[in-house]
């Protein structure tokens, strides 16, 4: 077989020009753009041969599949994992499916997109070009962190997912996708623009060690093979299953979740909904049902206080003891989760960023106090009043407060559409697995009322008697005095039902005919370690337990405590991954502590019926461990050579005062970000300017900073930044400009009126999915160019006939020659070595001036 057609278009003639809606950014930006992608298309053999629609846009996509990954990086970084893997994963599958034999069925569209780390502008520009009508389904490879696993981060259907639970490795989970839908994740992929321009596909991305994410540390020394293997691996699995199987026009919301990296599960929502609301049925038909039948059994031993025995004279009351324990684990679990979120409270208070370096120091301090106190109260209330139901009741409560959030989950799944609540159904169909195991073990309890009359007959005694105190002798309510005679001359060899008062008064007597209260304590003890030792019953508990199955708990472990821990376990630990050093970035401290606190109390609290059983050396163990992580997390420097604390860079020139500022913007709680400025020799002798930042949770401080020599001898001595404004003769709210810069290809015109329209000249056709306009008009239009020196030519327009003024700033980002932006270097240099840069804006350096028309 010939080697299948293979076309390669370099893209210099796209042009796109929109107004970003202000939903995602705040306030909205314009922007136009000129793209730079390559594009490699691999010709499938179902592929229509006559290529009409690489000459026009075509009414309906092809069928093809797209595979995606940006070629540009950020200027602070060497950008190996974001997205060089990609790069290099997308050149190996041009070289796999362009080879002999190996054809695909559909088309394949290999695009190496420019810009997407200034705004995912070469994925606009993609879409304005005809091949893009082609693609139906796409693979985005992206990278949010700096190695590690590639995991599945979103997936617009389960059609499109099903390709990729073919990979030898599969690791991802929905979770990450519900956290992008509910804008909990702030960063944005090409996935975004793909989606929106009407195709499906998923997001593959890293996201581990997000520390060295955008920073120098980007480079191949800090990843590894393993990590281009991973993506790579997925990649041709995803790829090859689009390519060859057809996905159709059906796209459902889907559930999709990875085991231990080695399995994949992927179903519909629809499907996750029925088997909720089949296990909300099911679960309270279930227990009820087994209720029934145990009170008609007589089995009802559960809540049961005294029993009086039926169809006899005797109105003596056996108790059954079986209410003890019923409301130990609600006072176990409050006690032992409100000291876990307290100290969620404390560690966001003392020493925030200590998850940033040591999450797992975090995660021991949560778990032992967790599991130290609950098991010290339940060991204690067990110790005091023991129970042969307290492992039941616990599996109760947790079976009840399960359903509660089953039903919670569900209504999410129903309105809302997350599909993370798939974990919370696992958690609560093994918890009511075990319930009604453990609910079914009760039908080898005797009938009770066997056991009354057995309790009855034993020695005459009814220990535990509800009944008060009296004399020796019973009067009964009809006023008769009687009792049975006393045999004085028994001799008979004592046995179990030998009374304890053998030889003298009543045969029968009760606990009410000791006048002291000792005499009638001992006697209980006495007649209950008899009980035991021919029932062998569990220390002090019930004497009906005895008649429960001994090795069923091992088996009610595996499926409550065991596998909700499995489930939630890899979970946790990739949550704790993803979310520990977004604090660099401005996330919540709290809400990552808290995130730990509950986590760690859904992971343990299946476990809360079977802590009595502990023995004191784990719980003393766990204390320790509590006391030693404390200190450590209070006390420890969060941040480290391996785990840098990320600070951005941007430095402004305003050329019309001559003032030139360094801006570093850093986590705001501390003295982190003064202690990186005041190390620089530059600042020596200043007063940084420090303060809140516009982004939320981090701050800004702002010095004097060392000259950038960004511009070629040639510019020197003329103006770095040109620009002409005037006012249209045909419209006092249109305005005309020209602007160009040296040696930069990216400019902003500030606007203090928001403008409702604008036009560059050289761009393309208006596309209605990107409109340049919306109600609240825009204050900043972005121009991009793909060549040096380029002049912007263009208009806008404004409401009203007020005098519009503003800013315009051009951008430089060179810093891979020492020397050309020394502010830059010397962070670089002098900074704490737990500290790292990263760009701030596009540009690392910004010159500008304010103009009037």
């Amino acid at each position: 077989m010939a080697d299948p057609p293979v076309l390669i278009i370099s893209d210099t003639t796209s042009n796109v020009s929109w107004t970003q809606n202000k939903t995602l950014i705040k306030p909205p930006f314009s922007s136009y753009f000129e793209g730079t992608n390559v594009m490699v298309y691999i010709r499938g053999w179902d592929d229509d041969p006559s290529d009409i629609w690489l000459q026009t846009h075509a009414s309906k996509r092809q069928g093809g599949v797209l595979v995606n990954a940006h070629y540009d990086s950020v200027s602070t970084g060497y950008g190996a994992t974001d997205t060089g893997i990609g790069v290099v994963t997308i050149l190996q599958l041009i070289k796999y499916f362009s080879a002999p034999d190996r054809q695909p069925k559909k088309g394949i569209v290999a695009l190496f997109n420019n810009g997407e780390e200034d705004g995912l502008l070469g994925a606009r520009a993609f879409a304005q070009h005809p091949l893009s009508r082609f693609t139906q389904t796409f693979l985005n490879l992206e990278g949010a962190g700096a190695g590690g696993r590639a995991t599945l981060f979103r997936s617009t259907d389960t059609e499109v997912t099903r390709p990729y639970q073919q990979s030898k490795y599969p690791f991802g989970s929905v979770l990450s996708a519900d956290a992008f839908k509910r804008g909990l994740i702030k960063s944005g992929t090409d996935y975004s623009i793909f989606t929106d321009v009407g195709m499906r596909g998923l997001d593959v991305a890293f996201y581990q060690a997000r520390s060295r994410y955008h920073t120098n540390q980007d480079d191949t020394k800090h990843t590894s093979q393993a990590s281009l293997f991973h993506m790579l691996s997925s990649a041709m699995t995803t790829v090859q299953g689009l390519a060859n199987d057809d996905t159709g026009e059906n796209a459902t919301n889907g559930v999709w979740f990875d085991l231990f990296g080695r399995a994949f599960a992927v179903f519909q929502l629809n499907t996750l909904f029925a088997l909720s609301i089949t296990l909300i049925v099911i679960a309270p038909v279930t227990l009820g049902t087994i209720w029934i039948v145990l009170v008609r059994t007589d089995r009802s031993y559960i809540l049961s206080g005294s029993v009086t025995p039926k169809g006899t004279d005797n109105e003596e009351s056996v108790s059954i003891k079986g209410r003890r324990g019923v409301s130990r684990w609600p006072f176990a679990f409050v006690l032992a989760s409100a000291a876990a979120i307290a100290l969620a409270f404390l560690l966001a208070y003392v020493n925030p960023y200590i998850i940033y370096s040591s999450a797992y120091s975090v995660w021991a301090m949560e778990i032992s106090v967790w599991v130290a106190i609950a098991s010290f109260y339940a060991k204690t209330a067990d110790r005091v009043h023991p129970t042969a139901f307290q492992r039941l009741y616990t599996i109760l409560w947790l079976s009840l407060a399960a359903w509660i959030v089953l039903v919670a989950s569900t209504i999410l799944e129903k309105r809302e559409k997350i599909a993370g609540t798939y974990l919370m159904f696992f958690y609560h169909a093994s918890i009511f697995v075990g319930t009604t195991v453990c609910c079914l073990e009760l039908f080898r309890l005797p009938r009770k009322s066997d056991y009354v009359s057995d309790m009855l007959d034993a020695q005459g005694t009814v220990p535990g008697s509800s009944r008060p105190s009296s004399s020796r002798t019973n009067v009964p309510s009809g006023g008769d005095q009687s009792h049975e005679p006393a045999d004085e001359n028994n001799e008979d060899e004592a046995d179990e039902r030998t009374s304890l008062m053998r030889g003298s008064g009543p045969k029968r007597t009760t606990f009410k005919h000791y006048t002291s209260p000792n005499d009638r304590a001992e006697a209980e003890e006495h007649e209950h370690e008899s009980y035991v030792q021919k029932r062998h019953i569990y220390g002090l508990e019930q004497p009906w337990s005895h008649s429960l199955p001994a090795s069923l708990w091992f088996f009610e472990f595996i499926i409550i405590a065991a596998f909700p821990l499995v489930i939630f376990g890899q979970t946790s630990l990739f949550l704790t991954s993803a979310l520990s050093q977004t604090l660099a970035d401005g996330s919540s401290p709290i809400l990552v502590y808290l995130a730990v606190s509950v986590l760690s109390i859904i992971l343990f609290a299946p476990a809360g019926p079977f802590l009595h059983r502990f023995t004191h050396h784990i719980p003393t163990f766990l204390c320790l461990v509590f006391v030693g992580t404390l200190i450590y997390n209070m006390l420890a420097f969060p941040f480290s050579a391996n785990n840098r604390l990320k600070i951005k860079f941007i430095q402004k020139i305003d050329l019309e005062t001559g003032a030139n500022n360094v801006t570093l913007t850093g986590v705001s709680q501390g003295s982190y970000l003064p202690k990186i400025v005041n190390s620089l020799p530059s600042v020596a002798g200043q007063k940084p300017d420090c303060g809140p930042s516009l982004l939320d949770g981090l701050a800004d401080c702002t010095y004097h900073g060392l000259a950038p020599q960004i511009l070629s001898p040639s510019s020197l001595n003329s103006s770095p930044v040109k620009f002409g404004v005037t006012r249209s003769l045909n419209s006092t709210h249109t305005a005309h400009f020209r602007l160009s810069a040296h040696d930069s290809r990216a400019c902003r015109i500030h606007f203090s009126i928001p403008i409702t329209t604008f036009h560059v000249a050289g761009s393309g056709p208006q596309d209605p999915r990107f409109p340049i306009s919306n109600a609240e008009g825009s204050r900043e239009l972005r121009l991009w160019s793909r060549t040096w020196d380029r002049e912007w030519k263009g208009q806008f327009s404004w409401k009203g006939d007020k005098e519009m003024s503003g800013r315009v700033v051009c951008l430089w980002s060179d810093a891979n020659t020492p020397g050309t932006i020394p502010a830059l270097d010397e962070v670089w240099k002098y900074a704490p070595v737990w500290a790292a840069v990263t760009k701030a804006d596009d540009g690392l350096v910004e010159m500008g001036r304010g103009w009037r028309v």
